[in-house]
C-alpha cells in the first residue's frame, strides 16, 4: 500500500526565490497548455454538435491531435527554444500536462453527467500554483536532515516521523509562507487490529458532531465560530489597505494564517476521533450524505409582480457554515482509510427516513428540525440523533427491510 509522509522544509532565501521562480515557470506552462486544449475543445464542438454523446466522442477520440501524449511529446522541443525550462526537471514538466489532462477529464466527466455547470477548468493566476511533483524518483536523495531534489541543492527539512518504505513521488507544496515535502512511499501492510465485537452507527450532525448508536455523543468543537471575530477583524484590516499595496499583502498573509491555524485544529480533531472509532468498533456505519447538496443556496422566491420574497437565505448561510465548520466529508474518509488499514469495516447506508423512524417500532413520525427529541407511542423515548444513530447502524448490519406504517 502507498502511504504519504509530509514534513517541514526550512529552505534558504536562495533556495526561496528559485522554488518561487520554478511554480511561476509551472504555472505558465500550464495556462498555455489549457489554452492548447481549449482551443482544440472549441474547434471539436463548432464541427461536432453531438460531441457531448458519448458514442460520438469515442468516435472523436483519433480526431483528438491534442491531448496528453501530444503535448508530453512537445516538451523537448519545448526546453530547447526556451533556455529556462532547462532549469526545470523533465518530470515536473510532464507532471503539469499530466494535471491538465486531469482537469480536462474531469470537465468530460461532469459534462457526461449532465452537472448544471459543467466548469470549464480555469488558468491559474498569480499565486495559484502551489505545488512541483517529481514523477520519477531519479537524482532525489534523502539524508539525515536534508534532501536533495533535481536541479536544487540540499534542502533541510525536519523528519518528525521516520520515513519508511520504497519512494515513489515527491511533491514541493508552498502554504503561505511555509514549505513542505510530501514523499509517497511504498510500504508493507501494517497489521490488523484484533476483531472487536462492538458495531455502531454514526448520526453526523451539527449540534453535535456525532451521534452514536450506543448513546454516546461527540460535541462540536466549532473552531470556526470561536475564530470568527479574529478573522472579522483580519479580514477589515485586509479591505481596507489598498490594492497592490505592500501592507494589503502583509494583511492578506495574516488572514491566510488565521484560517490554516482552523485548518490545523479540525483536521487534528478529526484524526483523534476517527482513530479512537476505528481501535473500538469492528463495523462503522454512517449516512451517505451529499455535502455539496446540503450546503446549496436557497434558489430565489418571486411573487407574480417579479418581486423577491423572503427564501431564508440568512438561515441557510448559517446551516451550510456549521456543516462545513464539522468537516463531514473529511471525518468520514478519515475513518475510511484508517477502518481499511486496521481491518475493518466501514458502510454506507442511504440517510432517507433515518430520522423520522423509531428505532422501537418502525413507525414513521415526522418531525421538524427544530425537534431535538424523538417521541413514540410505543414508549421509546430518546435523543434525537441517537435514534437515527440506531436506524442507521439497523440499515447497515440488518439490510433487510423493515415494514413501516405511518403514525
Amino acid at each position: 500500500m502507498k502511504r504519504a509522509f509530509k514534513y517541514r522544509l526550512y529552505p534558504t532565501k536562495e533556495q526561496i526565490a528559485k522554488l518561487q521562480w520554478t511554480l511561476e515557470q509551472c504555472r505558465k506552462l500550464y495556462n498555455t497548455a489549457l489554452a492548447e486544449r481549449k482551443d482544440a475543445y472549441n474547434f471539436h464542438v463548432k464541427q461536432h454538435p453531438n460531441y457531448y454523446d458519448e458514442e460520438t466522442r469515442k468516435q472523436l477520440t483519433q480526431e483528438l491531435t491534442i491531448n496528453y501524449h501530444s503535448q508530453q511529446n512537445q516538451l523537448p522541443e519545448i526546453r530547447q527554444l526556451r533556455e529556462e525550462y532547462q532549469e526545470i526537471s523533465s518530470s515536473v514538466l510532464q507532471n503539469v500536462c499530466r494535471r491538465v489532462n486531469l482537469a480536462m477529464n474531469a470537465f468530460f466527466r461532469r459534462v457526461r453527467e449532465h452537472a448544471e455547470e459543467p466548469g470549464y477548468p480555469r488558468f491559474k493566476g498569480k499565486n495559484r500554483y502551489d505545488s512541483i511533483t517529481y514523477g520519477g524518483i531519479a537524482g532525489i536523495k534523502v539524508k539525515d536532515r536534508h534532501i536533495r531534489l533535481p536541479k536544487f541543492e540540499d534542502i533541510r527539512v525536519k523528519f518528525h516521523t521516520p520515513l519508511e518504505g520504497t519512494l515513489k513521488t515527491v511533491t514541493v507544496k508552498r502554504e503561505g509562507e511555509h514549505w513542505y515535502i510530501i514523499l509517497v512511499c511504498e510500504v508493507d501492510a501494517p497489521e490488523k487490529l484484533p476483531v472487536s465485537y462492538e458495531d455502531v452507527g454514526i448520526d453526523l450532525g451539527v449540534t453535535h458532531l456525532a451521534a452514536l448508536s450506543n448513546g454516546e455523543i461527540i460535541d462540536h468543537p466549532r473552531y470556526l465560530r470561536k475564530a470568527a471575530k479574529k478573522l472579522e477583524k483580519l479580514q477589515r484590516a485586509k479591505d481596507r489597505k489598498k490594492h497592490g499595496s505592500h501592507r494589503r499583502k502583509k494583511a492578506a498573509k495574516q488572514l491566510a494564517k488565521a484560517h490554516r491555524k482552523v485548518a490545523r485544529q479540525r483536521r487534528d480533531f478529526l484524526h483523534n476521533v476517527s482513530h479512537k472509532l476505528v481501535n473500538r468498533y469492528q463495523v462503522i456505519v454512517f449516512e451517505d450524505l451529499e455535502t455539496a447538496n446540503l450546503t446549496k443556496r436557497p434558489k430565489p422566491k418571486q411573487d407574480e409582480n417579479g418581486k423577491h420574497l423572503p427564501n431564508n437565505a440568512s438561515a441557510k448561510a448559517g446551516l451550510n457554515k456549521s456543516i462545513l465548520d464539522a468537516g463531514w466529508y473529511m471525518f468520514v474518509e478519515m475513518c475510511r482509510y484508517k477502518a481499511e488499514e486496521a481491518g475493518r469495516t466501514l458502510l454506507q447506508v442511504n440517510p432517507k427516513y433515518t430520522s423520522q423512524t423509531c428505532s422501537g417500532c418502525g413507525a414513521i413520525k415526522k418531525k421538524e428540525l427544530s425537534e431535538r427529541w424523538h417521541s413514540c407511542e410505543c414508549g421509546t423515548e430518546l435523543d434525537r440523533d441517537v435514534n437515527a444513530a440506531i436506524n442507521i447502524l439497523r440499515a447497515g448490519v440488518q439490510p433487510a427491510p423493515v415494514k413501516r406504517v405511518l403514525c
